[in-house]
Parts: C-alpha cells; sequence; structure tokens
C-alpha cells in the first residue's frame, strides 16, 4: 500500500475528526466516547490467536455460533441506529470505504496494523 494510507489510520483518523466535531458543537469533552473510540482501536488490532491444536467438529461449531451471536448483535446495534437516526444512515453509508477495509480484514491485514488510538493522540499532538 506505498502512498496510501493504512485502512485502520484512515478510520481512527475520521472518527478522530468526528470526535473534535462532537466536542465543539457540544462545548464540551466527550470522555467516554473517546473511551470507546480508544478501545474499538484495541480491537481492532487484535490478531487472532494461532489454533495451538487442531480443532474438532464440535469446537469450531461452538466458535461459529459464537462469532455468528456476535455479528447478529453488531448487525441490530447498527440496524437499530440506522433506523432512528437518519444522519447515522448517511454517515455510515458515506463512510463504508474508510470503515469496511478495516472490520473485514484479515488476520495478516490486521498485523499490519498500527493506527491504534495511541497513534492518533500523537498525531493530535504534533497538531
Amino acid at each position: 500500500m506505498a502512498g496510501e494510507a493504512r485502512p485502520d489510520a484512515q478510520l481512527f483518523q475520521l472518527l478522530s475528526d468526528l470526535l473534535q466535531q462532537v466536542e465543539s458543537m457540544s462545548n464540551q469533552e466527550e470522555v467516554e466516547l473517546r473511551a470507546k473510540i480508544e478501545a474499538l482501536g484495541l480491537e481492532v488490532t487484535k490478531v487472532p490467536q494461532q489454533a495451538p491444536k487442531q480443532l474438532d467438529e464440535l469446537e469450531i461449531a461452538a466458535e461459529l455460533d459464537r462469532l455468528s451471536a456476535r455479528l447478529e448483535n453488531v448487525d441490530k446495534m447498527i440496524s437499530s441506529a440506522m433506523t432512528s437516526d437518519p444522519e447515522v444512515k448517511s454517515l455510515l453509508s458515506s463512510t463504508a470505504d474508510v470503515w469496511m477495509p478495516v472490520i473485514t480484514a484479515s488476520a495478516d491485514e490486521r498485523r499490519g496494523f498500527a493506527g491504534t488510538s495511541g497513534d492518533l493522540e500523537k498525531q493530535e499532538k504534533s497538531k
């Protein structure tokens, strides 16, 4: 990706910019929102552990069920937010090119991510 910013860096720059807009409009620091963005940064850069042993079919099925339940929960939250707020729908649609590559990244791609919230703080301080 020579000359092109990493997908995670683009996402966290967008989130940082949006947070600054929210803070300037509300004239107050959004500590909880900032903490959630930092937690997201940690989650996005997690790399799945290598399986120490061969998984049997039941273990694979159980893991798939667990992941499916998590995805279903995320889908419900996004759908609910989009239904209740047209601005959310518009924002998610217009920024999909930034966040989709991050949430659909493979383990190898995640290993290349380094744009965590700590990097954003360094960028913010250097401005």
